[in-house]
């Protein structure tokens, strides 16, 4: 079967490739790709900022239909439509494992990384991992549940009442779905970003956010100020991997706030007013992927239309046109990209 194959390490060194269609094992599952969705850490990986275990099939954000299951598989048959957590091994030992927190296991290896991916034909799935689609639910916004689930598990990790001014930096598809979830709260969210995004903030004003910021025409402190009788906001979800959007998210926040840390950076180590953090008694959380736990609620919001995932998909192509979904991923045509496999 055709694959798109991370070949070696650096940037590109990705091609179309003739690959083996893998075989299902003991406590898996196969499953056919309907559609699969381009992550941020694709991009990343392409552009060489990213390690893998290269050679490998990059893709985890995927939908399709269980075509065989292997040996001690009884929860699933073919023909089940289903997406998959991007965990394919976990130690199953460490204190993190026993919690759930699987992605904190040192020892994990996920879909598209260490593991053959989904931007192919076919690819295999722990059943620990797959969920069954809600009927609801269409391959197209199943293809969307990995990065809301990373949406979600950010949420969960701030304390958010009915009425909290909640800013979100950075509107791009994670951003704009911790928009969506954190508005299924009751809070007045506010989504701000520049004028390259001015795509995404109509999106996020579609989608019923209170408040869609371009920083470059307008002054988001003063709506901040204005919302919070001058104290700051609640919440400040950081989905940008900006070092001046962390910045901006300090000063924008009430004291005793919260900032949660989602987007990734091109550099590990950045500049930040850790003065702001002491002072302001700021909470900085990070959060990392997702959990298994973060997946049902995901399905289930979709399902129950709290969170429209699929209106962010803006352009679709098969896995060998990759080089135009980047273009227009980079020049800011496209909100998400999805990619379809080829015989």
């Amino acid at each position: 079967m055709k694959a798109l194959v991370k070949k070696e390490l650096g940037f590109g060194n990705l091609e179309i490739v003739d690959v083996v269609e893998p075989e299902v094992g003991k406590d898996q599952v196969k499953i056919l790709v309907k559609y699969s969705g381009i992550c941020g850490t694709d991009i990343h990986t392409y552009e060489g900022h990213y390690k893998v275990k290269a050679p490998v099939v990059l893709g985890h954000e995927f939908s399709g239909k269980i075509v065989e299951v292997g040996e001690n598989v009884t929860e699933f048959k073919p023909g089940d439509r289903v997406t998959s957590e991007t965990t394919f091994y976990i130690c199953g030992e460490c204190v993190y494992c026993q919690t759930g927190d699987y992605n904190l296991c040192s020892s994990r290896k996920g879909l598209g990384t260490q593991q053959n991916g989904s931007f192919a034909k076919y690819v295999i799935a722990r059943k620990e991992s797959v969920h069954k689609l809600p009927k609801q639910v269409d391959y197209v916004s199943a293809a969307m549940t990995e990065p809301l689930a990373c949406a979600h598990h950010a949420v969960t990790k701030a304390t958010i009442s009915e009425g909290d001014v909640v800013v979100v930096l950075g509107p791009g598809p994670i951003g704009l779905l911790v928009a969506q979830v954190v508005k299924t709260y009751g809070a007045t969210v506010i989504v701000a970003g520049l004028s390259t995004d001015q795509l995404r903030l109509e999106k996020a004003k579609e989608l019923g956010v209170d408040y869609a910021v371009n920083i470059q025409e307008e002054d988001i402190n003063h709506i901040v100020k204005s919302l919070t009788d001058g104290y700051g906001a609640d919440v400040v979800f950081e989905c940008a991997g900006a070092v001046s959007a962390v910045n901006m998210g300090l000063d924008l926040l009430k004291k005793k706030g919260q900032l949660i840390q989602v987007g990734i950076f091109a550099k590990p180590e950045i500049p930040i007013n850790a003065e702001k953090i002491i002072q302001k008694e700021i909470k900085l959380i990070g959060s990392r992927s997702q959990k298994p736990a973060d997946w049902e609620p995901s399905l289930a919001l979709m399902s129950e239309k709290k969170v429209n995932a699929k209106a962010l998909v803006t352009h679709q192509f098969t896995i060998d046109q990759w080089d135009e979904a980047y273009r227009v991923i980079k020049n800011g045509e496209a909100i998400k990209v999805l990619l379809t496999p080829i015989d």
